[in-house]
């Protein structure tokens, strides 16, 4: 799903937040990818989400060069990644369900459908009780789970996130851990950046390290946590799709 190959990423005055890197992640994979701050996490996601491009080498993604999108296809490229902040990015003066709606509207889904869409994506995340509430409203915890419902309602094939669980406890932040991975479970390729090592050790997935932009090390750890809860259903899985 992801790969990049010899990606060197230089800002003005010559800082290299990537340097030579290579990696790739596989279809349906979920990957996180850690380091200290400044390490290049941030960037890495950044240019899988062509919000910036790098200064040398390829990045491909869904079999597609990004190096050779043109900016007028930025967006629709877009439509097939999911993406989630830290902060949220959330409206505040609009409802939770025109927060999620908003990749729809600007990709120019009909109304009817947006809104059986948004439906949905906020039944995933188990929010879809607040679907007319304000996000000043909600807790930190179910103010994440709308960016994700928002990040997932076009049903992309990726979802990247960039330290989803930075603000929230232990007990939220493995909430948002356990709806990762059953949307993993129903073929989406995550790759999360994060520094809850503590967390990322006990999940039984792929870890690439950073540090100084170059790739440090790689872990897979043979123990993880039961998440709790169900398998997804056949229905489930056809809903997604």
């Amino acid at each position: 799903m992801i790969r990049l190959e010899t990606v060197t990423k230089r800002y003005a005055g010559g800082q290299e937040a990537l340097s030579g890197l290579s990696l790739s992640v596989a279809r349906g994979e979920m990957v996180f990818v850690t380091g200290h701050s400044g390490a290049g996490k941030s960037t890495l996601l950044r240019l899988i989400a062509l919000i910036e491009r790098p200064t040398t080498g390829q990045v491909i993604v869904d079999g597609q060069n990004t190096g050779r999108i043109r900016r007028r296809q930025i967006p629709k490229y877009r439509r097939q990644i999911g993406m989630v902040f830290q902060d949220h990015k959330l409206l505040y003066d609009r409802p939770v369900a025109d927060n999620v709606a908003l990749p729809l509207v600007i990709a120019g889904v009909g109304h009817r459908e947006a809104q059986r869409k948004v439906r949905a994506a906020l039944d995933q995340v188990g929010l879809l009780h607040k679907e007319k509430q304000t996000p000043e409203t909600l807790s930190a915890g179910e103010q994440q789970r709308v960016g994700i419902a928002r990040a997932i309602v076009t049903r992309p094939k990726l979802l990247i996130a960039d330290e989803p669980t930075g603000n929230l406890d232990p007990d939220l932040s493995l909430e948002v851990m356990r709806i990762f991975r059953r949307f993993n479970e129903v073929g989406v390729t995550l790759l999360i950046a994060s520094h809850d090592i503590a967390l990322i050790d006990k999940l039984g997935c792929r870890r690439i390290a950073l540090e100084n932009g170059r790739l440090q090390n790689e872990f897979e750890d043979d123990f993880a946590i039961d998440f709790g809860g169900h398998p997804p259903s056949a229905s489930e899985q056809d809903q997604w799709r």
